[in-house]
């Protein structure tokens, strides 16, 4: 039964994928009043996210934030769709890279780039959009799901155009295998770590947050240079990424230093933009009391 229904869900995402934008926008307008009103999807993980990010705003504010949210959100599903069927040429005037020479000028004398991004803007249509713009390799590291048919429908929308996707504990091999290679390595800075791997907290959105070490120990251990992807919404179905560059020589960092300035990035991207971040992520699940706690 259940592979019956996911052959039924994937036909039907492909029939919707090849609706114009115009349509999947209509249908994401039409969508934001039942999900928003009436089934209030997450909405109080949102709202208590939300609180104790920005305390200093005003409910008012919050509630204005929160209605932006959840209407990226709807466009962003049917953005995610489209990815089934979208073209090459509509994803290079979709996405727009606005320096990509920052990352070619190592990828062309034969070095490799570590690449941080969160669930802010369209993170989906990054792998499609690096590797259609790239002539490097394109590694995609991801967190993968429980339900494995709906991973490896996920990851072969992904995969597209050429994109390799790297399950996240086989991250350094796969690294390491390619180091031959002049890469483009996309990782996720912004994910929760299982409670037993949260060796790290640091400040993110006024709160102490767990924060994975992955990035930072790749780094170092490869002396990759580290950039951050800054996807921003110039307006609906279009994208526009920053790629600015965050460590040069990652093995003459300090502990932590990596981790904490990609966190800070994504920070400050999120403060200018909230609406784009993905706030209905239960991001904050335990504390360090929490650990603490538990461990006495």
């Amino acid at each position: 039964m259940k592979i019956v229904f996911f052959r039924i869900l994937t036909v039907f995402m492909f029939l919707v994928s090849l609706l114009p934008f115009r349509v999947l926008f209509f249908l994401s307008d039409i969508l934001f009043y039942p999900v928003f009103y009436l089934v209030k999807y997450r909405r109080k993980v949102v709202q208590i996210n939300l609180f104790k990010s920005f305390p200093e705003k005003t409910i008012d504010e919050r509630y204005e934030v929160e209605k932006r949210f959840y209407k990226h959100l709807l466009d962003l599903i049917f953005e995610s769709i489209k990815t089934l069927t979208i073209s090459r040429a509509q994803i290079q005037k979709r996405f727009i890279f606005k320096n990509l020479e920052q990352i070619t000028k190592y990828t062309d004398s034969g070095r490799s780039v570590i690449v941080v991004s969160g669930h802010y803007g369209n993170w989906e249509w990054g792998p499609l959009a690096s590797a259609n713009a790239l002539k490097s390799k394109v590694l995609v590291v991801y967190k993968p799901l429980t339900n494995k048919r709906f991973e490896d429908f996920l990851n072969g929308m992904r995969a597209r155009f050429g994109a390799i996707m790297i399950p996240m504990k086989q991250t350094l091999r796969k690294v390491i295998e390619y180091k031959s290679t002049p890469s483009l390595i996309v990782l996720v800075g912004d994910q929760t770590p299982p409670r037993e791997e949260s060796q790290y907290f640091t400040s993110f959105l006024n709160q102490q947050t767990a924060i994975f070490l992955g990035i930072e120990k790749i780094a170092i251990r490869t002396n990759y240079p580290v950039f951050y992807f800054n996807i921003n919404k110039i307006k609906r179905g279009y994208y526009e990424c920053l790629l600015k560059p965050l460590v040069d020589i990652p093995e003459s960092t300090r502990e932590h230093e990596i981790t904490n300035i990609h966190t800070q990035e994504l920070e400050n991207i999120i403060r200018i933009k909230p609406e784009y971040w993905l706030w209905s992520h239960k991001r904050w699940k335990f504390s360090p009391d929490n650990l603490r706690s538990n461990h006495d």
